[in-house]
């Protein structure tokens, strides 16, 4: 099996970015049709990132309300200095690790004595591609956090090197060589599962 993810063409990225940048201004002065149009245009963007950040797929969706909460809370200052895109995804960063924080202080309570089992009979089975995404899940789970990161900003979310750098504060060659290592892993584990297969071919 071969997971890949690419980013959208550089250009109607820009576009994209421009236009959810003009959007979140115009919904600042209260236009309710704007404000959609802002939420339509980064959603799943934010979607994905926090997916992919938190490690936990089932809390996306919470994550995502979130981060658009805190957004349109503070939209009033928002500017257009840099992208809707980039600052929405600093703000999603900032829910996700309130997140993390509050479910490391929070007790774990089950009331059943296999809860893994529980949880795995919950997910959702035969949907197309669903395989492949908890595949992916599980490869990028194993990456160190800054390598990860990384790599969703550019290869999943679509950030330049320049774009993800500002937003993490590294610098881009920092960037460059954790997207570069963050690749070679997956490589190697996707061939690594394959092995099996492939002998027994």
């Amino acid at each position: 099996m071969t997971v890949t993810v690419l980013p959208a063409p550089r250009a109607a990225r820009v576009s994209a970015d421009a236009a959810a940048t003009a959007w979140a201004l115009a919904a600042r002065s209260g236009d309710p049709h704007a404000a959609e149009q802002f939420v339509l245009a980064l959603h799943n963007d934010v979607l994905r990132y926090v997916a992919h950040l938190s490690g936990d797929p089932q809390a996306a969706h919470d994550l995502t309300q979130d981060t658009f909460a805190r957004a349109f809370g503070s939209l009033h200052r928002f500017e257009g200095r840099a992208s809707a895109r980039t600052w929405l995804l600093s703000i999603a960063r900032r829910a996700v690790a309130d997140s993390l924080r509050r479910a490391a202080v929070r007790p774990r309570i089950a009331d059943t004595p296999d809860w893994r089992a529980a949880v795995e009979r919950t997910q959702p089975r035969g949907l197309p591609g669903f395989e492949e995404g908890v595949a992916l899940l599980d490869l990028l789970d194993a990456l160190p956090d800054e390598r990860r990161e990384a790599f969703v900003l550019t290869q999943v979310v679509g950030l330049s090197y320049e774009e993800t750098a500002g937003f993490t504060g590294c610098p881009v060659g920092t960037v460059r060589s954790r997207v570069s290592r963050a690749r070679a892993t997956l490589e190697r584990q996707l061939l690594e599962s394959e092995a099996p297969a492939r002998r027994a071919a």
